[in-house]
């Protein structure tokens, strides 16, 4: 091979080919130094939270089955003050006997008129009277260390949300993987080591995986947070309902919150993921997710340029990573032609099978370097190495197309689910009486239609202009009129509103201890 650079005419090949693979690897060993020197927080001897007196859990789900009742147990292993579990109408009744299986003590069950993950995520907050909330997936098994870990970052005054370790737990009770939950594993390796290396370098993170992640109440209970997080419209007419975790992260860039990833055995959760063919649908409603969060991170915000500019290299990265993929065996099958071409009777030809096998085996081996991680844990997973080169070619081809068709928001592996704005499902059931007490009614206007809207329009003006994330072109003076009015009431635990002060972390004037105001049940305020 290097007798054959000499050749002027291969240069075309070898520039191009030279120049992204020492990219490619460079910035690999960069992540790996700030993966291997990253520290997580630990926890100081005299916590200022604790779980028992200031963590609620958060489930929205409308299928729990039987994984519920493990993932239960390990929560309530943390000793949370309460878990709620929040579901549309129809499947209340299995879900009450599900958590009148584990805890009715510690567990509540709630409602939505119909189930949109949004929509439940916000009722659930407004249910809420501790100061930091952790929303979980149904399935997501914690440690008994979990809760304590993540606390430790919410030290820092500015600390807005706090994300996890993630490994994969098998759907088959014996334990045993399929392909496709392997290749999960596989992602979750790479992305542990990602979002390590990301919160070492600038404090950032790409996304605070929905899987697991803890907030301040504060922050949700932000009426504006709650209109936007419920109104959120991909190029103003298609309504995101995935992608919840991806616009939390945003918000804690935007609003000036520190976020932090805990990547350490003892904040490792346990998640199933689809054990088929499905597991593909999965990843095409992430791999939507990202492009569409990371063009608005990048392009329209562009806080994360300042605030996280490694985070925002790389999501700059992940944009030219299909192509950068792609060309490595275009510019090998380039190079195995011109060794025909140029086939004489004194330089014969390096025979293509050689150059394919030598090029295969070199992606093996670098492969199999960034995942040494998992084979660390599982070397039983090593036969599936080939397939997971594979997938990494099939996963940039599904980017490409996964960009073409931004506009498909539906959930893709809930028939039905994903397709409606959460915030107009809340417009539709206030026309309608409830038959359900446990339904939360989502209110987002509750002002005196009969009041000066002028004056409400320039007070909202004014109160926003002093925070740079609502200087946005997409943010339009009717959606600053519709957060005012929401501004004014706010729901408490037992269903009741009662009047409010606009707060946010950036509030000069009603807000400077960063309290918000939450209600008991009895309906009396408290402030945290």
């Amino acid at each position: 091979m290097l007798y054959l650079t000499n050749d002027l005419g291969l240069l075309p090949f070898f520039l191009p080919f030279g120049i992204i693979g020492f990219y490619r690897y460079l910035w690999f060993f960069i992540k790996v130094v700030a993966w291997l020197v990253y520290r997580p927080k630990l926890p100081k001897e005299n916590p200022t939270y604790t779980g028992e007196r200031d963590v609620t859990i958060i489930v929205p789900t409308i299928d729990a089955g039987e994984e519920f009742k493990i993932a239960a147990k390990s929560w309530l292993a943390c000793n949370p003050k309460e878990i709620i579990i929040i579901t549309e109408t129809k499947m209340r009744e299995p879900l009450q006997e599900l958590a009148d299986s584990v805890n009715p003590e510690k567990i509540r069950v709630l409602t939505v008129p119909r189930a949109n993950k949004r929509l439940q995520m916000v009722a659930g907050v407004n249910a809420t009277n501790s100061e930091i909330i952790v929303f979980a997936d149904d399935d997501a098994i914690w440690k008994p260390t979990m809760l304590e870990y993540i606390l430790a970052c919410f030290e820092d005054l500015k600390m807005g949300g706090v994300g996890t370790s993630q490994t994969v737990h098998a759907v088959d009770p014996k334990g045993h993987q399929t392909l496709w939950e392997i290749l999960a594993g596989f992602r979750l390796t790479s992305r542990n080591i990602e979002i390590a290396a990301s919160t070492h370098i600038d404090g950032g993170i790409c996304c605070l995986s929905g899987r697991t992640a803890a907030y301040r109440t504060l922050i949700l209970k932000d009426p504006a947070f709650q209109y936007c997080f419920t109104n959120d419209l991909w190029l103003g007419k298609y309504p995101l309902n995935s992608g919840d975790d991806k616009f939390l992260t945003r918000w804690m860039v935007s609003h000036g919150w520190n976020t932090y990833a805990q990547i350490c055995k003892e904040a490792e959760l346990y998640s199933t993921f689809k054990n088929n063919w499905r597991f593909v649908k999965q990843v095409l409603r992430w791999t939507r997710n990202t492009w569409r969060s990371d063009f608005r991170s990048l392009f329209t915000e562009r806080y994360i340029w300042s605030r996280h500019p490694f985070v925002a290299f790389t999501m700059i990265d992940k944009i030219f990573n299909p192509l950068t993929l792609l060309s490595g065996p275009i510019l090998v099958g380039i190079f195995a032609s011109l060794q025909e071409q140029k086939a004489g009777p004194t330089n014969p030809p390096l025979p293509g099978w050689n150059i394919a096998i030598s090029y295969i085996i070199w992606l093996l081996l670098t492969r199999f370097i960034k995942l040494i991680p998992h084979f660390v844990k599982r070397p039983q997973d090593v036969w599936v190495l080939p397939a997971w080169l594979l997938f990494n070619y099939y996963f940039a081809i599904m980017k490409i197309y996964a960009l073409f068709t931004l506009h498909e928001v539906g959930w893709g592996t809930r028939a039905g689910i994903g397709n409606e704005l959460a915030a107009d499902i809340g417009k539709d059931e206030e026309k309608q009486p409830y038959e359900n007490n446990n339904d939360i009614k989502i209110e987002m206007s509750q002002m005196d239609p009969n009041e000066n809207e002028q004056q409400q329009r320039n007070d909202i003006q004014s109160y926003y202009h002093e925070n740079p994330p609502y200087e946005d072109p997409f943010f339009s003076e009717q959606d600053m009129l519709e957060v005012s009015r929401s501004h004014h009431t706010e729901m408490g635990v037992d269903g009741s509103f009662a009047p409010i002060s606009p707060t946010s972390p950036y509030s000069n004037t009603s807000n400077n201890n960063n309290n918000t105001n939450i209600h008991h049940h009895d309906g009396t305020p408290s402030i945290l």
